[in-house]
């Protein structure tokens, strides 16, 4: 967010957990880019703020609370209750103080992520598929109004891969659950009580391999069962929508555009070996 939007946003944050009775003066930034993170004194409580027009708050709530209901890693919610202030919607999470001891091995990442799958297979909510968020990189990328600065060559090449891709993937055979949709080492926190995932508005039907595809790339080799040729097509097919999502033009991630070009370049490596 703009300087000016974190700034409503933060007071938006401030005056709905008043609302809930906690105590907040001061809010510290832990994460800026399309959602603002922050850690809100002295109640030491997290908050998430997003605009309204563009969020999956309730969702994100919903999915979190029934996991937590199985068992499942996840933070803990601090309030069931969304709050609209204005033109943000607010959450409130209970603040974990990261571990800096030692990281998280590619063996508990993948343990963490399998008890993720085993409790969200015991959840039933209504949720997008994967394919849908194909589809929105694959609209953004068709509007050239919302991607002025890719140029047409690159255009073209990124929309025929997600399209091959998303066919590869939905083709293949594979059983579909209830995914994280996004749990990269972003979303997965190392806390005292173990590593927890965090951010479930991604949340999507698709194969686990959907999935790993978003996590460290050995991590794989410890998850039991992966189709791992459908993984190296699931990983493709994750860089290539991110790499859409870096031209929108009202994209907010850090450096954006230039990630956009190095990961176009990445892509293309990709394809090439692959095609090879």
């Amino acid at each position: 967010m703009q300087a000016y939007e974190a700034q409503r946003a933060t007071q938006a944050a401030i005056s709905s957990a008043s609302w809930l009775g906690l105590t907040a003066h001061d809010a510290a930034v832990l994460h800026n880019s399309n959602t603002l993170t922050l850690r809100l004194q002295p109640c030491d409580v997290l908050a998430r703020v997003a605009p309204a027009a563009h969020q999956c708050a309730q969702l994100e709530v919903d999915v979190a609370q029934r996991l937590a209901e199985v068992g499942s890693p996840v933070a803990a919610l601090e309030s069931p209750q969304v709050f609209v202030r204005g033109d943000y919607v607010v959450t409130f999470w209970t603040y974990y103080e990261p571990v800096t001891t030692h990281s998280l091995s590619n063996a508990e990442y993948a343990g963490a992520l399998e008890r993720l799958h085993a409790g969200m297979r015991k959840v039933d909510l209504p949720t997008p598929h994967f394919t849908d968020r194909v589809s929105e990189a694959q609209t953004l990328v068709a509007d050239h109004a919302r991607t002025p600065e890719l140029a047409d060559l690159n255009r073209v090449f990124l929309a025929s891969t997600l399209d091959r891709l998303r066919r590869a993937v939905s083709e293949s055979g594979r059983p579909e659950q209830l995914l994280h949709g996004e749990p990269h080492p972003g979303n997965l926190l190392l806390t005292r009580t173990g590593p927890l995932f965090i951010d479930f508005e991604t949340c999507c039907r698709g194969p686990i391999e959907f999935d790993l595809a978003h996590a460290p790339d050995k991590v794989g080799d410890h998850y039991p069962n992966v189709d791992h040729r459908l993984l190296r097509d699931c990983r493709t097919l994750v860089l290539a929508m991110i790499t859409a999502w870096r031209w929108d033009r009202d994209d907010q991630f850090p450096d954006g555009l230039q990630l956009g070009i190095e990961w176009l370049n990445q892509l293309r490596g990709k394809v090439t070996a692959q095609s090879g």
